[in-house]
């Protein structure tokens, strides 16, 4: 399983790599993605597309990480402009702060 990593650091790389297109506060609308509050133990495909529902997992630490690893492999034909997050401390750090959203 993956260990937790900074949420200072994870939400400053939050705002640099993920806040154009996501929301984290509660209640708050989707923007060209959906709003991640409460993200780590949602079943996928309650905020996401059709693609992920047939995939029946749920948000957890090691989801995540693969998912921020390479989200084109994890969903394939996806249309997020995201090419992933390389460096495993920087993903971890995403995942803390993810997991402060509750």
């Amino acid at each position: 399983s993956v260990k937790m990593g900074n949420a200072v650091n994870g939400k400053k790389l939050f705002m640099k790599l993920c806040i154009s297109c996501h929301t984290t506060g509660k209640g708050e609308k989707h923007k060209i993605g959906p709003n991640l509050f409460g993200i780590v133990g949602k079943t996928c495909g309650t905020i996401i597309t059709r693609k992920l529902k047939q995939k029946a997992i749920v948000w957890n630490e090691e989801i995540l990480n693969d998912y921020l690893e390479d989200s084109k492999k994890f969903i394939p034909g996806t249309s997020m402009a995201f090419y992933g997050v390389k460096k495993t401390e920087d993903r971890k750090d995403l995942i803390a702060f993810l997991n402060t959203l509750k």
